[in-house]
């Protein structure tokens, strides 16, 4: 199967300065991969580049012929004095109809919001209509950075549901970037740790136990995501009529190697 997005060795560098190096990568069809690491280990840089938005210095990206990318980018913003519809919103760039917004909208859960002003949004108001305008293109791949920063937990919850079952009922892949290590780690398919390269790479069980991620983000990460299996679990519980399966966390995938990035702690003493 083609991936959708690859990356071969691919190294960015801003200046002297080398931001990524020799990065390998891949998503697949109806993936979900949250990229996760410390502030300034080049997350945002990754998916710049993969969208074709900052040159490679070194190595290629390759994209599907054809592929529909709906980009939900880390800060978008909107000066309080302009005067812009959500509806108006939904049209740009191309214009689409009163009953696709208004369907977008219903599908992110702000229905009704047509007429409010951008600028008089809630976060996470906000956060689902920059959802619902990606949506309108019937992307092969979702890409999100940093989703839900700005949110609180609950609402932070809710959002990675809402991801989860749009991948569902869509298939598009999704690719997101995250600080969110207490909810994002099981609504992930794979989970990639970056600090400058790709450290650790895997099933978000096999990440949550590597060194590399333990090292960066310290030995409460497994707790961490026990607590989100059993938020995730009580959260799908609640939410009724989404037909979840409740019976085992999302961690059983094919991705059960974990595979190292030059540079990284291999001492798994």
């Amino acid at each position: 199967m083609t991936p959708l997005i690859s990356a071969e060795n691919l190294s960015v560098r801003h200046g002297e300065a080398t931001v990524l190096g020799g990065v390998q990568f891949a998503i697949e069809k109806g993936e979900i991969v949250t990229v996760v690491g410390p502030n300034g280990s080049g997350k945002s840089t990754l998916i710049r580049a993969l969208i074709g938005l900052e040159p490679a210095a070194t190595g290629s990206v390759m994209r599907k012929p054809g592929l529909v990318i709906g980009y939900v980018p880390q800060k978008l913003h909107i000066d309080a004095g302009l005067p812009m519809t959500v509806r108006r919103f939904l049209s740009l760039p191309r214009r689409v109809s009163d009953a696709r917004a208004e369907a977008a909208l219903a599908r992110t859960g702000v229905p009704g919001l047509g007429q409010r002003q951008l600028a008089r949004l809630s976060g996470g108001q906000f956060q689902r209509v920059l959802l619902a305008r990606a949506l309108l293109a019937k992307p092969d791949i979702l890409i999100l950075d940093e989703p839900t920063q700005g949110l609180d937990q609950p609402g932070t919850a809710a959002f990675y549901r809402l991801i989860e079952e749009v991948r569902a009922e869509t298939g598009a892949a999704v690719l997101m970037v995250s600080h969110d290590l207490h909810v994002v780690m099981s609504a992930s398919d794979r989970v990639i740790c970056l600090n400058g390269h790709v450290c650790c790479q895997g099933t978000p069980k096999v990440v949550s136990a590597a060194p590399e991620y333990r090292a960066l983000f310290g030995l409460g990460t497994g707790g961490a995501f026990a607590l989100y299996q059993h938020m995730h679990d009580h959260d799908h519980e609640a939410d009724e009529g989404h037909g979840h399966d409740h019976g085992a966390p999302h961690i059983a995938h094919a991705h059960d190697q974990h595979s190292h990035g030059p540079g990284c702690n291999h001492d798994h003493a």
